[in-house]
């Protein structure tokens, strides 16, 4: 009888998902950022890294299971780097990298846009005002809106 231990499935390396039209930068683009928790993730790592606990606390309507799987899909398309700390159970830090720092200024534009996009559809007109997407989704005790950025 073999008595060595198999690595749990969840131990490989991450590769990069494939994308669902070759060739096509749209369809890469809304796959490594079109999670519905992806950008409030980003916005969570841009003040530094956070361990998943944290992310968890601070984005309360995601279940431990989703954030764990938009984290691992980030993860994958090189967005999000993951580091353990410590003997097991290890603390695990995740932060954003450069590349994951290259989608902030994309998720500040689709925040503009969904303030016009609000404001429209109550009558109001575009939006120019600049407001802390943070101080907006963070309404009511620190729960995100679901209804966007």
């Amino acid at each position: 009888m073999d008595t060595a231990k198999k690595a749990p499935g969840g131990n490989r390396p991450r590769v990069a998902r494939a994308n669902a039209i070759p060739g096509c930068a749209l369809t890469a683009a809304l796959a490594a950022i079109g999670g519905r928790w992806k950008l409030f993730v980003v916005y969570r790592l841009s003040d530094g890294p956070r361990h998943f606990a944290a992310l968890r606390r601070s984005l309360p309507d995601v279940s431990a299971k989703v954030l764990a799987q938009q984290l691992r899909e980030m993860q994958a398309d090189g967005l999000v780097s993951r580091e353990r700390s410590g003997p097991v159970p290890a603390v695990v830090h995740y932060a954003l990298t450069s590349h994951g720092r290259s989608v902030l200024p994309v998720a500040e534009a689709i925040r503009h846009w969904g303030m016009a996009h609000q404001a429209a559809h109550a009558g109001q007109g575009p939006v120019d005002g600049v407001v802390d997407a943070r101080a907006v989704c963070d309404v009511d005790a620190g729960l995100p809106r679901t209804s966007g950025l």
